[in-house]
């Protein structure tokens, strides 16, 4: 699959070079450089099909910033570079509709392009909706946000954006108004705030430069932020993109405590948080612990990192052949513990004989070396026994039986 593109016009050619090589070290887009007006356009002629385009205002063939219109032309979002600071300059190239003006003074400034791209990039993933009584304000926040690349709903008043909420469980910021109709953006705040904590559902609210009071109420209410009208855009896409990176930052520290570094799976101490609640919400399961066979000899021939590379690819098949409501965590070592809801004794069997025998026929190659490996496991299912601790050691009992006939064979307790 070919990577997406970025153009880069600059004619500076050692900091085109050095901004292309940056570029593509720290982002996973082809750069395709161009260093002038004429250049680009064959470029473009031949081939438009760019996520973004980084434009340097001054080129020898297009002194007055013409490329901007000639790239935007082929309606390629475009953030204009430059390095001198002029106020006129700037809002003119805004309102032509660029994405962004910035000063190329130094290596800071190349860093911001880079967080830039890559929150673009994750942008068009992530659905936002506004909610304000103003169709006016809505359709200029709207468009702000539909530059940089947000999917974007938009709600008149409280009780509709409850209505979306409801309807779309994707959408991951919120823009509310205070005065509006029906449902303030207060009391929605409140209503939305008994369903969703600020980390899963960060809200921002707008309110005027005159409700001071208001915005403490909003913050107390659980708004992440708050917006005092009129504001710039830049403010206000700064402000979001602050408050995305810090849902963002919170949900790595928890993927930190509750996921294996090396595999990407639920760790012990999150198999054990949740498990209770599985066990409540499913009247029939199976628990089964896995051991990769003979695995100290992967490592003793081929070396730790061989190893490693075997348990990320175990990883991988148990989590495409089991479900969301499935619960997959790695013990340990080579160990993992498997939890199937919704299961009767006889197709647990069933489906831990497939994936069995789907481990047993993956080959993995290294310099040459075809490096087959099999698994042990031991299961229990529908166990009276409440305590979980006890159906781990009656699933570990299982596992060491299936060990001790021989591996690579499936037990239950």
């Amino acid at each position: 699959m070919m990577k997406e593109r970025i153009l880069l016009v600059e004619d500076n050619k050692a900091l085109s070079k050095l901004v292309k090589r940056k570029m593509e070290d720290n982002l996973d887009f082809d750069v395709i450089q161009s260093y002038s007006l004429e250049e680009t356009n064959n470029i473009l002629e031949e081939n438009d099909d760019f996520f973004i385009a980084l434009l340097d205002l001054n080129l020898p063939d297009a002194p007055n910033g013409e490329i901007v219109d000639l790239v935007l032309s082929y309606d390629i979002p475009s953030i204009v570079l430059t390095g001198t600071i002029d106020e006129h300059i700037r809002e003119e190239m805004l309102t032509k509709g660029v994405i962004d003006y910035i000063y190329k003074g130094n290596m800071e400034d190349v860093n911001y392009i880079f967080s830039l791209i890559k929150r673009l990039s994750k942008n068009r993933d992530i659905k936002l909706m506004i909610v304000d009584d103003s169709q006016m304000i809505r359709k200029q926040i709207k468009e702000i946000l539909q530059k940089h690349m947000f999917k974007v709903l938009v709600a008149a008043h409280g009780e509709e954006a409850l209505n979306y909420l409801e309807e779309n469980k994707d959408i991951e910021l919120i823009l509310t108004d205070y005065n509006m109709p029906v449902i303030d953006g207060l009391e929605l705040t409140i209503q939305i705030r008994k369903k969703y904590n600020k980390q899963q559902l960060p809200i921002i609210s707008l309110t005027g430069s005159n409700e001071h009071l208001i915005s403490a109420k909003f913050l107390k209410s659980g708004a992440n932020d708050f917006i005092n009208k009129p504001f710039s855009n830049e403010e206000l896409i700064c402000r979001i993109n602050n408050t995305l990176d810090a849902q963002e930052h919170i949900e790595l520290l928890s993927r930190f405590a509750n996921r294996d570094f090396l595999t990407g799976l639920y760790n012990r101490r999150y198999f054990f948080d949740h498990i209770n609640d599985f066990l409540h919400n499913n009247s029939q399961y199976a628990i089964a612990m896995l051991d990769i066979d003979h695995f100290k000899n992967i490592n003793d021939l081929y070396g730790h990192d061989v190893g490693d590379m075997v348990l990320k690819k175990l990883s991988m098949i148990l989590t495409n052949n089991t479900k969301g409501s499935d619960i997959v965590a790695r013990f340990g070592g080579e160990e993992f513990c498997i939890a199937l809801a919704n299961v009767d004794e006889k197709t647990a069997i069933g489906f831990f004989i497939k994936l069995k025998n789907i481990i047993s026929k993956e080959k993995f190659i290294f310099k040459n070396n075809s490096i087959n490996y099999t698994v042990s496991i031991g299961i229990t299912a529908n166990n009276k026994k409440e305590n979980i601790e006890e159906l781990i050691q009656e699933a570990d009992k299982a596992l060491y039986k299936a060990k001790d006939n021989g591996r690579n064979r499936i037990e239950i307790c």
